[in-house]
């Protein structure tokens, strides 16, 4: 055979070998720990940065600020809880503040709006604003939850089948589900296995995340634990329910999409058009808002607004 084929060859299949380990190397390196950070809840990442699943547990407490029983928590500190942002009370507050400080100042400062105006504006703006992207946070994630819990519930059901007790179901789900729904059954079986009944710990999850549909889990293993019975087939049966609730909403929320853009377009117009006459000639309302009349006008054209808000909200938004 000739020496140099056979050195060609040799090139070629070692060339070949080492684009391959490259390739492997970079999966390994790269690629797959990319999706382990993706797949993995966050229980599951502080479990990888402390010494113990008491201490991960304790610290996810800490970082959401729940210290105590969250059914008897105030509506605020029990909103940031159920949001599932990694944020006390006091920070939240905190934001609220330096957020309304600064609005308040730059109102006096960059513009010619009365005193009393800029202060009520940044005040209303500062307080209001933080509070309602936490609270569409907190809503976003109770529709997530949701979307999960039947999977959930079926994997809890094929571990009872396979002669798991209930704990070790619920740690399937902590374990393998990503958030929010890994993070909150992981709380739960840490919370079990460091002294806590199964039914208080499957209530203080429902206070946790603030979905309805919990209710009906916590009352079937609550009976399940007290009578007895076919738990896994109660379980499958509210899997199947929850599902078909889950259609009918994502049905009706496709039939109200019209009347709910009218709603986001009736709302935010007003305020546009106000702002885009007012920035390029702020006479056009500094001139007359000293005057009683204008007061007047306006104040009940802002009633009448926040009147017409409401009715709309309430035409696209009902119980179903």
């Amino acid at each position: 055979m000739d020496t140099g084929f056979f050195i060609r060859m040799t090139f070629y299949v070692c060339s070949a070998l080492a684009l391959i380990f490259l390739a492997e190397a970079l999966y390994l390196g790269v690629l797959a720990p990319m999706r382990s950070r993706r797949a993995i809840n966050r229980r599951l990442k502080v479990q990888n940065d402390v010494s113990g699943g008491e201490q991960a547990m304790l610290r996810l407490k800490a970082e959401r600020g729940i210290k105590g029983d969250v059914a008897v928590m105030g509506g605020l500190r029990k909103m940031l809880i159920q949001s599932g942002l990694s944020l006390t009370l006091a920070r939240f507050l905190t934001i609220m503040v330096l957020a309304s400080t600064a609005l308040v100042t730059g109102l006096l400062v960059l513009t010619t709006l009365p005193a009393a105006g800029s202060i009520a504006i940044g005040l209303l703006v500062g307080m209001g604003l933080p509070f309602l992207v936490v609270r569409h946070i907190r809503n976003r994630r109770r529709t997530e939850f949701q979307t999960q819990l039947p999977d959930a519930l079926d994997v809890v059901v094929r571990s009872l089948r396979s002669g798991h007790p209930v704990p070790t179901a619920l740690m399937l789900v902590g374990r393998e589900m990503a958030d929010p729904i890994g993070t909150e059954f992981g709380l739960t079986t840490d919370e079990l296995t460091y002294g806590l009944d199964l039914p208080s710990a499957l209530q203080n999850l429902s206070n946790r995340v603030g979905v309805a549909d919990m209710s009906l889990l916590v009352t079937a293993v609550s009976l399940q634990s007290s009578a007895g019975g076919n738990l896994g087939e109660v379980l499958e049966n509210l899997s199947r329910v929850l599902r078909e609730r889950f259609q009918l909403k994502r049905k009706v929320r496709s039939l109200s999409a019209e009347g709910r853009f009218s709603a986001y377009g009736l709302t935010i117009l007003p305020v546009a058009i106000a702002l885009a006459i007012y920035f390029p000639n702020p006479k056009y309302y500094t001139d007359v808002w000293h005057l009683p009349i204008f007061q007047l006008v306006m104040g009940a054209l802002i009633v009448w607004k926040i009147i017409g808000d409401i009715m709309i909200y309430k035409m696209i938004n009902f119980k179903y």
